[in-house]
């Protein structure tokens, strides 16, 4: 709410960009306790289901975002868009103190210092389930980035669509990762989160390829174009929150350290790929498709080598015992 008030206050771009950096730290804490809190207040095996529901909200926030904050720019001028988030940061303050229950207790054994957490840190990557899926996950949700990136490029640059026709298909195209996520949760019911990760992950990266060669030759127009987006998403949409789930289901103590480093190497590394969009200065489809294509396929090589990793691992712990 106070880096609100200076980025409201501030006259160069500079300032502003330090505010917003300093705005970024604070909103990173809301995300990282609320995943934790998951843990705390669900049994472990229906911590997919409610990370789903969660996920939607934190997965939505990218792509919402631009839509809402066109319309408030156009409508009403770019300083509304931090009067909003003041309002939206109060409510959410308000919300948390008087409503939100505390069911874990602080542990006064915890040690704040750089060295125990960095060894807590070390012995959250050690785990093969969680650096497997983490990382798998965060190469899929890598693709979203590109697509948030790149969009205005394929569709207002390639395609020539109207800024408002963009923000409709911007908002069309989100649901289908609104669509997925929450089909994700009826399939909870009867499939194991690996499953449903797997068939997701396969299919985002048979409908990526497919998109990659159709575009590599000039197959596609704009409502192709469309249909492929929408189905990559509804592939997300399954992806996300069954990674996280399963990433952080093997701890029951640290899981906000856990949490965090989890947030830290999805968001990290969605943001370096998606800063390669930038950095190519891309004015041409191919090049877009190619990293969404890309990410997905190394998510799934992770996937793969992680699996063995575990398995390996397994019959070690099993021989160990015998």
């Amino acid at each position: 709410m106070l880096t609100c008030i200076g980025c409201l206050q501030t006259q160069s771009i500079e300032a502003m960009i330090v505010f917003r950096f300093v705005q970024a730290l604070g909103g990173c804490v809301a995300g990282v306790a609320a995943i934790a809190m998951v843990r705390d207040f669900f049994p472990v095996e229906e911590s997919a289901k409610i990370l789903s529901l969660l996920i939607l909200i934190l997965g939505l926030s990218p792509l919402l975002a631009p839509t809402i904050g066109g319309f408030i720019t156009t409508w009403l001028g770019w300083h509304w868009i931090f009067i909003l988030l003041i309002i939206i940061a109060f409510l959410i303050l308000l919300l948390s103190y008087f409503f939100l229950p505390e069911n874990y207790k602080p542990d006064p054994t915890v040690s704040l210092r750089v060295r125990p957490m960095v060894n807590i840190f070390l012995s959250i990557l050690k785990n093969p389930s969680f650096y497997t899926y983490t990382l798998a996950g965060a190469f899929s949700f890598a693709s979203l980035f590109v697509y948030v990136t790149g969009s205005p490029v394929i569709f207002m640059e390639i395609f020539k669509v109207s800024p408002q026709l963009y923000g409709g298909i911007f908002a069309m195209l989100s649901v289908g990762f609104i669509g997925g996520n929450q089909l994700n949760i009826l399939l909870l019911r009867k499939y194991k989160s690996e499953q449903i990760f797997k068939v997701g992950l396969t299919c985002q990266v048979i409908t990526n390829l497919v998109f990659v060669l159709g575009v590599s030759q000039g197959w596609y127009g704009l409502i192709a174009t469309i249909v492929l987006l929408f189905f990559s998403l509804s592939c997300l949409g399954f992806v996300y929150p069954n990674s996280s789930a399963l990433a952080l289901m093997p701890f029951d103590r640290n899981i906000g350290s856990a949490s965090a480093l989890l947030g830290i190497l999805q968001i990290g590394i969605a943001g370096i790929v998606s800063v390669c969009v930038g950095l190519f200065n891309s004015k041409e489809m191919l090049p877009l498709v190619a990293m969404m294509a890309g990410s997905t396929l190394i998510a799934f090589i992770i996937l793969m080598a992680g699996r063995k990793a575990r398995s390996s691992m397994g019959a070690v712990v099993r021989d160990t015992r015998q």
